[in-house]
């Protein structure tokens, strides 16, 4: 029974499932076998590796972030708990891959600038800019009724949107950050990314994307089944209460 659920479930993938799965497969395997070239800038070694997950999680943490804010707007709009579910599904997959972009940056930079966290306008407004979505989580639980709830939230969500955007683009051009592609350092693709790492590069940020997307439709559907069974619990109630 098992067996034949799980090849049904299987063949009810789409396309774009499919091609997240075989990305990430290959990204995850041609990342540690590929050789990768001795840098210009420094000898970063097997570490340059890290360029196939940190990067890939932050574009995705950017591409989640962008959809959640716009289901916010939608929310306010129309007014429909759907695109509210989509917001804050969308934001915690957000999270989960600032969390882990950050996590592989610190690693990275202690191998490449010898710490965890050095002194650098990127690094430390990325921090923040984590912190100010953590709280939208917060601000969520922390309202019992869930239309104001949702509302409130919304709002914040656009607030903290626009703050995460100056803090992680804006800023760092402005200043002197040792981070590639901000304050006159050279982005990576503009020296050693050669053809191997191009090959993993790319198919790696479409698995990363995918799998945000994947995620955060999962959590969508995790609400619908829960707002459903929610329902269903006070019909019955009702009924129960009524008959009595």
């Amino acid at each position: 029974m098992f067996h034949h659920l799980s090849l049904s479930l299987m063949f009810r993938l789409t396309w774009w499932k499919w091609i997240t799965i075989l990305c990430l497969v290959y990204a995850v395997l041609a990342g540690f076998l590929v050789d990768v070239p001795r840098l210009q800038t420094g000898n970063l070694d097997h570490t340059a590796r890290n360029l196939y997950f940190h990067v890939p999680m932050w574009f995705g943490m950017v591409f989640v972030l962008t959809i959640s804010v716009v289901q916010s707007v939608l929310y306010l709009r129309k007014n429909q708990e759907i695109n509210d579910w989509k917001a804050v599904s969308f934001a915690e997959v957000g999270i989960v891959y600032g969390v882990l972009g950050l996590i592989t940056g610190m690693i990275w930079g202690k191998f490449t600038w010898g710490d965890f966290l050095p002194r650098d306008v990127k690094i430390y407004g990325a921090a923040v800019a984590m912190l100010i979505y953590m709280a939208y989580f917060i601000l969520r639980s922390a309202i019992e009724n869930k239309e104001q709830a949702a509302r409130i939230s919304a709002v914040y969500n656009i607030f903290a949107y626009s703050v995460y955007i100056p803090l992680i683009f804006v800023m760092p051009r402005l200043y002197d950050s040792i981070h590639p592609g901000n304050g006159g350092n050279p982005g990576f693709n503009a020296y050693d990314l050669n053809g191997n790492m191009r090959m993993v590069f790319y198919p790696a940020v479409i698995g990363f994307l995918g799998l945000a997307l994947w995620i955060a439709l999962l959590r969508v559907r995790m609400r619908m089944i829960e707002q459903a069974l929610q329902n269903t619990e006070n019909q019955k109630r009702i009924v129960i209460e009524t008959t009595s």
